[in-house]
């Protein structure tokens, strides 16, 4: 695995570029000259060596671009630097040029850049499952059904398998692309659930869907042999709120299954992820949270055009936490594969709108689809598909037609 790797920065005005260069210790006059020039492209590599980042920094001011480093780089003062590379796509591919011919492994860091700008301008166009090939010419829809007594949103409604399967059925007819089977709460504070208790609540259900619907079915799980026995019952995609960091078979799994894969970030489980919010570099924890998942599952045997990734918003991040993410949403585009978002009803949008009541949360929670979808997400796992379907293709039309 390289020791490089480039992350894309999603910065749309001045103020947010100059938070993050004051987090990367930039001095005030650097603040105040590059950040209007964040606006462009800019690409952050992280901990490099002083020597490196001060090449790369010649390298983009010979090229009519810049770079943001740390107080004290040019004097090799630090022990080692955060580095942004600030340009237009053109000029950054002519660095990766420029770079090859460079010592201290410049070379690599080049071709893990180039590699990035590659994904970063060829959007993905189909995520694959175990059955299906999805082309991403417009969102997809992923309906959430909890076969929990405890849900944080119908408090266990489709908690009985008939309504279950009545919903499901619903659900597709109002435009689902997806159904997403959950027999365990993943609520802030939630209780652990058994394997057996857990297959016995969403098995079933899968069995007798899969026999009547079309779209796909998705099992809402962290554990391999409840996701095992819901391929076999009919599902073909494993969503993974650990991102494979749960359970050590999980991947495998995944491999020899060809099951689509959703990786989500999150920090500590659903009973303590509420309890340690902060975080320094918010995006570069979830960016490196990613990375790691991605690495385990490709090296697992996964196909890339399987994957698909969820920053996890509510999952170990407060309320301006996720108002960050989706405001940022579009730094996970150089990872180059489908980005899943699932904001529906959630606390933070009670909190942004005093609205204490999930089911006062539907306007709120088309605003952030519609933001999702501007910012980049191909996936968005809602409680109301017939809203969320038109909010979905409405904002994927203003984007692209």
């Amino acid at each position: 695995m390289s020791r490089y790797v480039p992350r894309l920065l999603h910065v749309p005005t001045p103020e947010l570029a100059a938070r993050e260069l004051l987090r990367m210790s930039v001095d005030n006059y650097g603040i105040v000259e590059m950040a209007s020039k964040m606006l462009t492209l800019c690409v952050q590599f992280s901990q490099l060596e002083c020597r490196q980042a001060n090449i790369l920094k010649q390298e983009m001011l010979s090229l009519g671009g810049d770079a943001a480093v740390a107080r004290g780089t040019v004097a090799c003062s630090i022990v080692s630097t955060d580095c942004v590379l600030i340009g237009t796509p053109k000029q950054l591919k002519r660095l990766c040029q420029k770079l090859k011919a460079q010592p201290f492994g410049l070379p690599e860091l080049a071709g893990e850049l180039d590699r990035l700008l590659a994904r970063v301008a060829l959007a993905p166009t189909v995520w694959k499952t175990s059955r299906r090939s999805f082309p991403l010419k417009r969102p997809l829809i992923m309906g959430i059904l909890n076969i929990t007594p405890d849900s944080f949103f119908d408090g266990g409604h489709t908690f009985d398998p008939e309504r279950a399967y009545e919903k499901a059925v619903q659900m597709e007819a109002e435009g689902a692309d997806i159904i997403d089977v959950g027999g365990e709460s993943t609520r802030p504070g939630a209780a652990p659930v058994s394997v057996h208790e857990e297959m016995d609540r969403i098995i079933p259900v899968i069995e007798r869907l899969a026999g009547t619907l079309k779209c796909a079915i998705s099992v809402d799980t962290w554990k391999s042999a409840v996701a095992d026995r819901a391929l076999i019952a009919g599902a073909e995609i494993i969503n993974d709120i650990s991102g494979f960091n749960f359970d050590p078979h999980m991947s495998g799994l995944a491999a020899s299954s060809g099951a689509g894969v959703v990786l989500m970030h999150t920090r500590g489980t659903p009973g303590t992820m509420q309890q340690n919010t902060k975080y320094d570099d918010l995006m570069g924890e979830i960016i490196t949270g990613l990375h790691t998942s991605i690495v385990r599952a490709r090296e697992a045997g996964v196909s890339g055009d399987c994957i698909a990734i969820d920053p996890g918003i509510g999952f170990g991040k407060d309320a301006s936490g996720n108002l960050e993410l989706l405001r940022r949403l579009a730094e996970l585009s150089g990872f180059g594969l489908p980005i899943l978002t699932g904001p529906s009803r959630k606390s933070f949008i009670g909190k942004a709108l005093g609205r204490d009541r999930t089911d006062d949360r539907l306007f709120g929670t088309a605003a952030t689809v519609a933001l999702s979808v501007s910012h980049g997400a191909s996936i968005v796992r809602v409680h109301d598909v017939r809203a969320m379907r038109d909010v979905a293709d409405m904002a994927y039309a203003v984007m692209h037609t």
